[in-house]
């Protein structure tokens, strides 16, 4: 009777050593144990380096180890003022790799014993998927999550948290007052929001099978410093600049649910801190513009002349408008936005023409930035 009692001890010791419960000390200030290690995918991107600055200068009993692809828009550049600051460069560990890459992720885990994980990585834009193809999709955003799921089950951690987007529930209709809860059906219009819907899926499907300690939280469009400029903000303040045209799909009139890439940020590290496994958090910041209107706002900040506005044929599968409910992160994280659009927009316009080294080492490294809109016919609007 004494041996299967040890027996059985061993085994329960066994599993919760795979297994990783959540620190009630995480965020703790002094409670912190000395260098938890936090997992972050997809950090050279642009939400990504942000939330590394911010947590490393926040935490300073974390380590990060940053696994990135880098790929035409993750930027090592972006995280540059990290690697000037002592401090935070002892805390902070890059390891170039894919996350669809078995072999590169679980040497990681085994490396580096990850505490805690957020995946940032992901393929996502739109008009790449459609005009590009949607293999490299596919690729980050439904196999590199099943790769990271299959280490956490292999290897075991406290916590992860998968970013994805808002858009996996598709589309609502202008001028309507609906909005996007955690509970909305997936209908995702696009091979981009399909593969995070199908990310998003494998992530529900692996805790509820294997009780992984996962939290997906979905967020609407991000603007800040350090975006790659295909994304409509610096896309079309770094063409205004230039005194060429703005081109805008349809009649230029989608709504976009705008939200400060800081305040996502400290969504995501409350879904971290905070989060039920198992769990959707919903961030937006109610701040629904149309893209005309975006445009319009940027001519004005650059003094340029709204003759700059160009009408293009409507990009396939265009969704019309995205409106984010966030009242359960409101209520269950205490999360809420802090940051106005009407003060954060000109900063972030400014920054990209402030920042001209920075624009031009994109350029070399991509080329044509959005090549395939400028092929398209202008149409006038009837």
């Amino acid at each position: 009777m004494t041996f299967v009692k040890a027996a059985l001890a061993q085994l329960v010791e066994q599993h919760f050593r795979k297994v990783k419960v959540p620190s009630s000390n995480l965020g703790g200030g002094s409670k912190h144990m000395k260098y938890k290690n936090l997992f972050v995918t997809g950090g050279a991107g642009f939400i990504g380096n942000h939330f590394i600055r911010y947590f490393l200068k926040k935490y300073p009993d974390f380590e990060i180890i940053n696994l990135d692809k880098l790929t035409y828009s993750g930027n090592l550049a972006n995280l540059s003022d990290v690697k000037k600051d002592k401090e935070l460069l002892k805390r902070y560990k890059f390891v170039r790799g894919d996350i669809a890459d078995q072999k590169r992720v679980e040497s990681v885990f085994k490396k580096y014993k990850p505490d805690y994980m957020v995946n940032f990585a992901a393929e996502t834009h739109v008009d790449r998927s459609i005009h590009v193809g949607a293999k490299e999709f596919i690729d980050t955003n439904v196999y590199g999550v099943f790769v990271l799921l299959e280490a956490i089950k292999k290897f075991g951690i406290q916590r992860a948290v998968f970013v994805s987007t808002d858009e996996v529930y598709g589309s609502l209709s202008i001028g309507s007052k609906n909005k996007f809860t955690e509970n909305t059906q997936f209908q995702p219009n696009v091979p981009y929001s399909a593969t995070k819907a199908g990310g998003d899926l494998l992530c529900r499907a692996y805790h509820f099978t294997w009780k992984l300690p996962l939290v997906v939280t979905h967020c609407s469009n991000n603007y800040g410093e350090y975006q790659y400029p295909e994304k409509l903000i610096p896309f079309f303040t770094l063409r205004a600049s230039e005194n060429k045209n703005l081109p805008l799909y349809g009649d230029g009139k989608n709504v976009r649910d705008w939200i400060y890439v800081l305040d996502h940020v400290r969504g995501v590290e409350l879904a971290l801190l905070k989060g039920k496994p198992g769990e959707v958090y919903n961030f937006g910041a109610d701040n629904e513009v149309q893209n005309i209107e975006i445009a319009r706002l940027i001519l004005n900040m650059l003094g340029k002349s709204e003759n700059l506005l160009t009408f293009v044929a409507d990009r396939p599968g265009h969704d019309r408008r995205y409106a984010v409910d966030s009242r359960k992160a409101r209520q269950e994280l205490g999360w809420k936005p802090k940051y106005s659009f009407k003060k954060m927009l000109p900063k972030t316009v400014k920054w990209y023409l402030d920042n001209k080294k920075w624009v031009r080492d994109v350029q070399k490294k991509t080329g044509v930035i959005n090549a395939h809109i400028d092929l398209w016919k202008p149409h006038n609007l009837k």
